[in-house]
């Protein structure tokens, strides 16, 4: 006796619900990060103000300018659009934990509790790594750059770089710095999932090495200082990465019984 065919209306049935119900709550997180993003602008713009925050990020680039120097605006509305922006990148800085905890609050329903051991502290370092590579390149590369290109300029020339040039320029850094301190996430990852294994990182030392100068010369401004800045942190990281790797695998391994619901194509209880 043949077996009947199943409709597939009857197979989608129940489907909607729960795809509608993950879109209200994503929603619903979107909107709660807009407003802490609003509230961290509002509040910034308050205290210490917009100005002040430009200040502050102008003071490395200001700090090695010829006396009385200033950073110029040749647009008409730059005075008021980029410390504008300059504040509303920094109430997302401000909030970024936040953020990440509505990211993590979202997914963490749909996983095991030996991937919440793995995604949880994910989570909270490559948050730490961030602000510590954004942090390394405003207190140490930015002024050591600056220092340098004046050091090398002509006499007969005045440096003064336009302010949204300058803010363009000093947020790329803080991107590329911040992503590139992300790298013993990434190589965490790699290994946890079974991309790669711990003696295949290993093996591949050299090549890192080489392809992290690479990339700290294309994504870097053409000086030795912000290259050096960029390689050699993500060398030594590269190597922090593979300890941490080895390390975390062995703290969070499946349970047998989750393993075994693994296998079996089970879903963990929301």
């Amino acid at each position: 006796m043949s077996e009947a065919r199943k409709d597939p209306e009857d197979e989608l049935a129940g489907t909607e619900a729960p795809f509608v119900s993950h879109l209200i709550e994503l929603r619903d997180r979107l909107i709660r990060v807009l407003i802490a993003v609003g509230i961290a602008f509002g509040a910034l713009a308050f205290w210490p103000g917009m100005g002040a925050l430009y200040d502050l990020l102008a003071q490395p680039m200001v700090a090695h300018l010829p006396e009385g120097t200033k950073l110029i605006a040749t647009n008409v509305i730059s005075p008021i659009l980029v410390p504008l922006k300059i504040t509303l990148m920094s109430a997302f800085l401000v909030v970024l934990p936040y953020v990440l905890y509505q990211v993590w609050a979202f997914v963490a329903p749909g996983l095991y509790s030996h991937e919440k051991k793995f995604v949880l502290p994910l989570v909270i370092s490559s948050t730490l790594l961030f602000f510590i590579g954004v942090a390394f390149c405003y207190f140490i590369v930015i002024p050591a750059m600056s220092q340098f290109i004046q050091a090398f300029a002509p006499t007969a020339i005045t440096a003064a770089p336009d302010i949204e040039q300058y803010f363009g320029f000093v947020l790329t850094l803080f991107l590329v710095f911040g992503i590139a301190f992300e790298v013993p996430i990434a190589v965490v990852v790699l290994a946890r999932v079974g991309i790669v294994t711990i003696e295949q990182l290993k093996k591949a030392r050299g090549y890192f090495i080489v392809g992290a100068f690479v990339v700290a010369a294309v994504v870097t401004p053409p000086d030795v200082i912000s290259q050096l800045s960029l390689a050699i942190p993500m060398c030594i990281l590269y190597e922090l990465g593979i300890i941490a790797a080895g390390m975390f695998i062995k703290s969070t391994k499946a349970p047998a019984g989750e393993a075994g619901a693994a296998k079996d194509g089970e879903k963990p209880a929301a």
